[in-house]
């Protein structure tokens, strides 16, 4: 079924307009979740709470996606043959996309908006811990669609035990074409192990900062405050690696550490990071520099130079978000060339890699992998290319 970009427009308004109506009756579902599930740590309770701010949110995300450019049906490629045959390549819809996620209520809203955009029909799996919430705001998809005309099932919530999600994953009995598995490892790995149906990866974070000894540490200070200022995000930073040869750095690593402290952030580190600063707890164990913290947690090393970030980097961080920050613009170019991340920064924070924020309105993932898209994946990502070809009798002789 294809839906022209204006009905695709109104109903993505309506669902913004309904989202603010139904505002009390959201809040009320999202803290039947939250007292059924008491025992989760801060950073699944922040994913989940919903309020006026997040449905505000979610509310203007549609209107952005509205107003984005419809990326379905357009022309990429076009060429007459000498006999008059007329070859298109277009964009097309994946289909049916499957998305397993956990915690986060909007993503109910902007993954949806994001797949409906470009044309595709989108098959929701979220968190038992969010279900109420969850099965709420399809419910408001729901409505939406139905009001314009459109088939409700266009975007449809799986009540699905973690026994049935694994049988569909393997089975496929949705016909499913696409699937964005966004969660931890062992989610990531079981789709990878047991579909041939495509993915796109929206993997870990486990993001770093690479402070060099050319730089303004006032800046660096206030950007690995911003990239604690929530934990439980994926572009949250997590790791900090200094120049060894930056000049007073033991008065400037007291600065960051007392700077940290005032926020109540945990700070490790290994023995180089130790010896600067007795606030700095020791682990030297390689477990902690592939770890996610999703916490009021942050580790530091000292690195020789940015030749020796790069590396670190590249074999420990989750392919996410890298920064630097410097003053010698040679230096950044080298950075964000060899850093192999979907986002590098030179002298900003990490928690910008966000569709929003990018300028693509809402996203479905931010993905880790080189292929379909790497990064905010916003609807324009979510369409693939197929041949349309006319002609009046020609064979090929």
């Amino acid at each position: 079924m294809i839906i022209e970009t204006a009905l695709k427009n109104k109903i993505l308004l309506r669902l913004s307009e309904i989202l603010c109506e139904q505002e009390n009756a959201l809040i009320e579902a999202n803290q039947l979740d939250a007292e059924a599930y008491p025992e989760m740590d801060d950073a699944l309770k922040d994913r989940l709470k919903v309020d006026g701010k997040k449905i505000d949110a979610m509310s203007q995300s549609l209107i952005e996606v509205a107003g984005l450019e419809d990326p379905e049906g357009k022309i990429l490629y076009e060429y007459t043959r000498p006999d008059g045959l007329k070859i298109e390549n277009r964009s097309v819809p994946f289909g049916t996309i499957l998305i397993i996620y956990e915690s986060r209520p909007d993503v109910t809203i902007e993954a949806a908006a994001t797949a409906f955009k470009a044309g595709n029909r989108i098959l929701l799996k979220g968190g038992k811990e969010s279900a109420h919430t969850n099965s709420f705001l399809t419910k408001l998809w729901q409505r939406a669609l139905s009001e314009n005309g459109v088939d409700a099932s266009f975007v449809e919530y799986l009540n699905l035990s973690r026994e049935e999600t694994q049988r569909l994953i393997r089975s496929n009995s949705r016909k499913v074409d696409l699937i964005i598995p966004r969660g931890g490892d062992n989610l990531i790995r079981f789709v990878k192990e047991n579909t041939s149906i495509p993915l796109i990866i929206s993997g870990r974070g486990n993001n770093f900062l690479y402070v060099d000894d050319e730089c303004d540490f006032d800046t660096a200070v206030r950007i690995v405050l911003n990239g604690k200022s929530r934990l439980s995000v994926c572009n949250a930073l997590d790791k900090v690696l200094i120049n060894e040869n930056m000049p007073d750095i033991e008065l400037k690593m007291k600065q960051l550490m007392a700077a940290l402290a005032r926020k109540d952030i945990s700070s490790f580190g290994d023995k180089s990071a130790v010896a600067l600063d007795s606030r700095i707890t020791e682990d030297d164990g390689e477990d902690i520099l592939f770890e996610e913290f999703l916490s009021a947690k942050i580790f530091f090393s000292l690195v020789p130079g940015v030749q020796e970030a790069v590396e670190k980097i590249n074999a420990y961080s989750g392919g996410h978000s890298a920064t630097i920050v410097t003053c010698n613009p040679q230096k950044a170019v080298f950075f964000m060339q060899e850093v192999d991340c979907a986002a590098v920064y030179h002298n900003a924070s990490t928690r910008f890699t966000d569709g929003g924020q990018f300028g693509v309105g809402a996203e479905i993932a931010i993905s880790t992998q080189k292929l379909h898209f790497r990064g905010p994946i916003g609807a324009a990502q979510l369409v693939t290319n197929k041949w349309f070809v006319f002609g009046e009798g020609q064979i090929r002789e």
